[in-house]
């Protein structure tokens, strides 16, 4: 769009007025589209002020941009992909006819697009979306679903006591060297030797070690002896009292007879 255009497109912009029917504010079933006042006593057919100017020479705007785009094309209606032949796309842009399907919008919305021309009321269709089948679930699946869950609750909470008893994984041993692999045989084969040698000798220390563990123990047992002793000493003096003293005051019995009379021995 050159400056000159431009420049007639701004001047139609201020000169241009909107003319309105009159009194289409004042009742709702009148629309503003122009309608020449004829009334006798009508204001606006009698130009006074502030009810609306009427259409005169002068409100034109100029023949150059007069029916033109404000984006600087002249716009063609089309309503199919044969009347885009033949249309300049330096000058002429294309308007989709309101009663064109969608299919038949995109033809020609791509078409128009691949021969340079510009579509002034171009839209972004969305590809359907293909309805997803959802397939009923039955009564029976539902319940082993739920019975499948249970047994996983009661699980989860037993997993901590399996956990406790899992030992510690084992870090794996490298791979030994050929210097290393001949000192770890020499060193197994030293503690096995060890190991021969210790059962032999081992039953010697076992004998030595009673002795002494009887001989600790032995003065134990005379210590808790000596108190039962002393006690068992001082019993028998007791005991030699109380048979005295029966010896001592021994008396004859009185026997007696059915009648009641004491006869003495």
């Amino acid at each position: 769009m050159t400056t000159e255009v431009k420049r007639l497109i701004r001047i139609r912009v201020e000169k241009g007025a909107r003319f309105k029917r009159d009194g289409f504010g004042k009742k709702r079933q009148l629309s503003d589209s122009w309608r020449k006042p004829r009334g006798q006593h009508s204001k606006q057919r009698e130009q006074k002020k502030a009810k609306g100017a009427l259409p005169k020479p002068g409100f034109g705007s100029p023949v150059a941009v007069r029916g033109m785009h404000p984006s600087g094309y002249f716009d063609v209606l089309v309503s199919s992909t044969k009347e885009l032949e033949g249309l300049d796309p330096t000058t002429q842009a294309v308007r989709i006819a309101a009663k064109v399907g969608k299919r038949k919008r995109m033809a020609i919305q791509d078409q128009a697009i691949t021969a340079g021309l510009r579509v002034l009321n171009a839209r972004v269709v969305k590809a359907a979306k293909k309805p997803v089948k959802v397939k009923p679930v039955k009564k029976d699946e539902e319940e082993k679903e739920k019975v499948e869950k249970k047994p996983a609750l009661s699980k989860g909470k037993a997993a901590p006591k399996k956990e406790l008893k899992k030992a510690p994984a084992k870090p794996k041993a490298e791979p030994k060297t050929e210097p290393e692999a001949a000192l770890a045989d020499k060193a197994e084969k030293a503690e096995k030797a060890e190991k021969a040698e210790k059962p032999k000798k081992a039953p010697a220390k076992k004998d030595k070690a009673l002795p002494t563990a009887e001989k600790t123990e032995k003065p134990k047992k005379t210590t808790a002896r000596k108190a039962p002793a002393k006690k068992a000493a001082a019993k028998p003096k007791a005991e030699k009292t109380a048979e005295a003293k029966p010896k001592a005051a021994a008396k004859p019995k009185a026997k007696t007879t059915k009648s009641g009379v004491k006869k003495n021995e």
